[in-house]
């Protein structure tokens, strides 16, 4: 892959991560799907080999580098397997919220920790009862003298089991009009007197990603566990979802792009009627629509990147990618199951895998439906 944003010392950090996941990941996923989880020994390898938060300030244990290096550990990760988004969801959603609004102390006593891999974060905003609705979150947190005192329940929190810090959505004026306002950010840690685990929710796919419930019933978090500012949560998350969206978007493309690789290699192999079937026309065609989607997709993707990377302001262009790649990877993943044949049914083929894990995609990060509403305000409708 020639990137636009990415240099020399960006491909020698591929390498060597690329050398990495082959010994440590590679081998290994299977067991980790079996298992449902990815365990915390590979944590601390990526943490130890510096694939944890590499843009983080060198003083808190990162490089310091840009973000083209966190592009590079996703789109490896994802060709590992989709159950990898844990650690993307960590080093690029949920740090970035200390990094770039938590106090000096707060990042003094979580960042290294968080680069390091002995502390795993996770992001609870979903509800039972509140999704894409954001403003309609009923997790309160009410402060009383040095603390808030926290209810609530939050589901489908990616690295829910594992995490050690959680930052959380919650309402700390349930008056506020409009009731954005009152939405805040605290960061909840594992030992908090109040804070458990609900059920580990088993899903269609992503098994080695732990997901979960969890539960706060009169939970204590110190008033100086306060990310940012009371009542600015809603635009902290807002901002930050484009980032977010942004690394879904490139998991659906890397993905679309690997099951097209596996699928191309497949078809050269098989033979029907004395011929490999990729003498036949019908899948020629398939195939010919397919690379062409995802060589438009990475295009548009790759430029989206570059405008992130300057600081642009790209929340409309992000919202198209992560619908429309989502949406390929969805369709090319169902194409590639059905030029498989039967093989593509069957457990030992990892198709099978990526058929379950890929459509999840176009729900979590906003789901797609919202992706329109957003890209319809921004086209002034």
């Amino acid at each position: 892959m020639n990137h636009p944003y990415m240099t020399e010392d960006h491909e020698i950090f591929r390498s060597s991560l690329r050398k990495f996941l082959q010994k440590e990941a590679y081998p290994h996923y299977q067991q980790w799907e079996e298992d449902r989880l990815v365990p915390r020994s590979f944590w601390k390898q990526m943490g130890d080999q510096g694939f944890l938060c590499p843009d983080v300030d060198e003083e808190y244990g990162g490089s310091g580098v840009d973000w083209g290096f966190s592009v590079i550990i996703n789109e490896e990760l994802e060709r590992v397997g989709s159950g990898l988004i844990g650690i993307g969801l960590h080093n690029d959603i949920v740090v970035p919220y200390i990094s770039e609004y938590g106090t000096a102390a707060q990042k003094k006593r979580w960042l290294p920790s968080c680069t390091s891999g002995d502390m795993i974060t996770a992001i609870a905003m979903t509800e039972p009862g509140a999704g894409s609705d954001l403003a309609g979150i009923k997790t309160t947190a009410r402060l009383t003298g040095d603390h808030y005192i926290v209810n609530g329940q939050k589901t489908f929190i990616t690295n829910g089991i594992q995490s050690d810090l959680v930052i959380i959505a919650c309402k700390t004026d349930t008056g506020a009009v409009p009731p954005h306002k009152g939405i805040s950010l605290l960061a909840v840690e594992r030992d908090a007197e109040g804070f458990s685990r609900g059920r580990k929710l088993e899903k269609v796919g992503l098994h080695c990603q732990d997901t979960a419930e969890l539960i706060f019933e009169d939970c204590i978090v110190p008033k100086q566990n306060l990310i940012g500012e009371e009542g600015k949560g809603f635009h902290y998350l807002m901002k930050k979802l484009q980032q977010e969206r942004l690394v879904v978007a490139i998991a659906a493309q890397v993905s679309s792009e690997h099951m097209f690789a596996l699928t191309l290699d497949y078809i050269k192999s098989r033979q029907a009627f004395g011929n490999s079937i990729s003498q036949f026309q019908h899948i020629q065609f398939k195939m010919a629509d397919m690379a062409a989607d995802i060589e438009m997709g990475r295009a548009f993707l790759d430029g989206l990147i570059a405008e992130h990377m300057r600081g642009i302001d790209v929340n409309a262009k992000v919202s198209m990618a992560k619908l429309k790649l989502t949406e390929m990877s969805r369709r090319i993943a169902a194409e590639c199951m059905q030029l498989h044949g039967g093989y593509g049914y069957m457990e030992e083929y990892e198709i099978a895998r990526r058929y379950r894990d890929v459509p999840v995609a176009s729900i979590y990060a906003g789901t797609n439906e919202i992706m329109k509403v957003i890209i319809a305000k921004n086209l002034g409708l």
